[in-house]
């Protein structure tokens, strides 16, 4: 299975810190934050893994190198000045993504989840990490059933999506009639988020999920950065 990490975002919130160092390359306990992904998917067995890059997108070969000091081979694949959002990365990624499922992890969060332990053949479209709700987003995100399967309906309490997930390639099956028509869809290449096609897979039941007790940070900002980098410390 193949793994992309998002890094195409300009990390507005992380200003004045992505002014100058695209978010996922701003450094938490002696490592950019991506290193921590790549040497997690390297031990998880990981071979191939494919980076967006948009804002300040030159800094991430010359960082990172081609993969070979972690035994991996890296696709770098530019979406230009104008980031695609996370639903029109996966698509401009197909290509490098191939027709297997794929692992997807954001670029701006820290864990210590086992990405060997995610199933490599999803039940359904989509198999998300959930975590328990941060100080930043106490109403969560998604429900996640007894049976294992994830819903935006209903009352119960919610967990946050930790930013990653295993995906087939159908969970852009006709995408552009479930985003509807905005300035982004009609873009070339298109932009659009992953959040609406996840929202109809599970009107559908075709996601599941599993719940991540151990360590989980969104880096979202100045302050959460620095709290990390201590406890790594």
């Amino acid at each position: 299975m193949k793994a992309m990490i998002f890094s195409a975002g300009k990390g507005e919130r992380m200003r004045p810190l992505t002014l100058t160092t695209p978010k996922p390359l701003l450094v938490a306990g002696g490592k950019p934050l991506i290193v921590w992904h790549l040497e997690r998917l390297a031990a998880a067995g990981f071979s191939e893994v494919v980076i967006n890059t948009s804002w300040l997108g030159d800094q991430f070969a010359p960082a990172l190198g081609d993969g070979d000091r972690w035994g991996m081979q890296l696709h770098f694949i530019s979406e230009g000045a104008v980031p695609l959002e996370t639903g029109g990365g996966i698509l401009n990624a197909l290509p490098l993504l191939g027709d297997a499922p794929f692992l997807v992890v954001n670029g701006d969060v820290w864990t210590d989840v086992d990405f060997s332990a995610l199933p490599q053949q999803p039940q359904g479209d989509a198999h998300l990490v959930l975590v328990d709700n941060p100080v930043q987003h106490p109403r969560g995100d998604f429900i996640l059933r007894g049976d294992g399967t994830v819903s935006d309906a209903g009352d119960a309490p919610r967990l946050t999506y930790a930013g990653i997930g295993v995906y087939r390639p159908s969970i852009l099956d006709g995408w552009r009639e479930v985003i509807g028509a905005t300035e982004g869809a009609s873009a070339n290449p298109p932009r659009f988020g992953l959040a609406p096609l996840m929202r109809h897979a599970m009107a559908h039941g075709r996601v599941t999920g599993q719940y991540h007790a151990g360590r989980w940070t969104d880096v979202g900002t100045p302050e959460r950065l620095a709290a990390l980098d201590a406890a790594l410390a």
